[in-house]
């Protein structure tokens, strides 16, 4: 039986079963730590690029090549990860949960609010596990932050600043299609800020959200039918806190990238910052007074953590955890921020 069969060595858990929808990249790179962590098995690939299998092959030479999500779902899976353009998340995830496989999706989960609320009704429907990859909360520098604050030792955050800027767009045409992509820099950046800020504070409610579009420094209106290249936005959250978003594509930054979480509170604060413009290096220190403590900093592989988590999560519960509620929060702050 497959329960038996898969069986983790000692530790009664099982193996959970995977496909992998979509091995790009971020694809691959995510089925290579599934892999190297043996938080499960790579049964199946699926991608329509030859190349992509090819190199998806060399890393997990036993999955079965299928043509696409639907010859995924026929085969016995636990559970699949989804990297595909984002105009495909939320109706890949819905069709996976509905037929009783669990889900692991690339960020964004749907392009909209609703988007996401109807992969959500799936889940719970399904009773099935279901993640985002939200890498940033598993950076080591980001959990000592997290357990700062939830041990009170920065006392009551009052404010946040975390910004994303990229000296690079994205190399896929899509990306730059609204209809596609649902938004630009604060769908595929933003939405890491969004959530590691409500992850930090706990998610609060979100009472008031501003917001500042631009594209090629044109500002946009609200719903805008281009994609924006910086962004900023102020949200201002129950109990009084303010987070401070800016996010942007192609900025002349002079370096790869500025990445920063940076949190206030009446007894200290702390800060998360990319090393030397990289988009993988972090250190995070804690602040009191002038003084400064080294919290974290590189090497950190922490690019894997997430889908590893779920993989062990899934290996010992398939069933839905009502965390993942908490994505619909995410979602609804960029359609505040995006004015529909």
């Amino acid at each position: 039986m497959k329960a038996e069969r898969n069986l983790v060595a000692g530790a009664g858990l099982h193996l959970p079963r995977l496909g992998f929808l979509g091995v790009g990249w971020i694809g691959r790179h995510r089925l290579a730590s599934v892999l190297e962590t043996e938080a499960g098995e790579a049964m199946a690939i699926a991608d329509p690029s030859p190349e992509m299998l090819d190199a998806a092959r060399a890393l997990a030479p036993a999955a079965v090549t299928v043509p696409d999500l639907n010859a995924m779902l026929d085969l016995d899976l636990d559970g699949i990860v989804i990297a595909t353009p984002s105009a495909l998340h939320a109706r890949q995830a819905e069709l996976a949960l509905r037929r009783g496989l669990a889900v692991f999706c690339q960020k964004p989960l749907g392009r909209t609010g609703s988007e996401v609320a109807a992969v959500l009704s799936a889940a719970r429907a399904a009773d099935r596990l279901l993640a985002v990859d939200f890498c940033y909360r598993f950076a080591e520098g980001t959990a000592r932050i997290k357990a700062l604050a939830e041990k009170g030792a920065l006392g009551e955050i009052h404010a946040a600043d975390l910004v994303f800027h990229n000296a690079y767009g994205p190399d896929k045409p899509w990306f730059r299609d609204v209809a596609l992509s649902g938004g630009g820099c604060v769908m595929d950046l933003g939405v890491h800020l969004v959530d590691l800020a409500l992850w930090m504070l706990d998610f609060p409610e979100v009472e008031a959200v501003s917001s500042d579009l631009f594209a090629g420094g044109r500002r946009l209106g609200p719903d805008p039918d281009v994609v924006e290249d910086f962004a900023v936005a102020t949200l201002r959250l129950s109990g009084g806190a303010v987070v401070r978003l800016s996010c942007s594509w192609n900025l002349h930054a002079g370096r790869d990238a500025e990445i920063a979480a940076v949190f206030h509170g009446s007894h200290g604060g702390a800060a998360l910052r990319n090393v030397d413009g990289s988009f993988y290096d972090f250190a995070a220190e804690a602040y009191r007074g002038t003084s400064r403590e080294v919290l974290a900093s590189p090497p950190d592989p922490w690019g894997g953590r997430a889908v590893v988590d779920w993989a062990r999560r899934l290996g010992a519960d398939r069933r839905y955890d009502p965390r993942a509620d908490r994505l619909f929060d995410v979602s609804r702050v960029l359609d505040r921020i995006y004015g529909r």
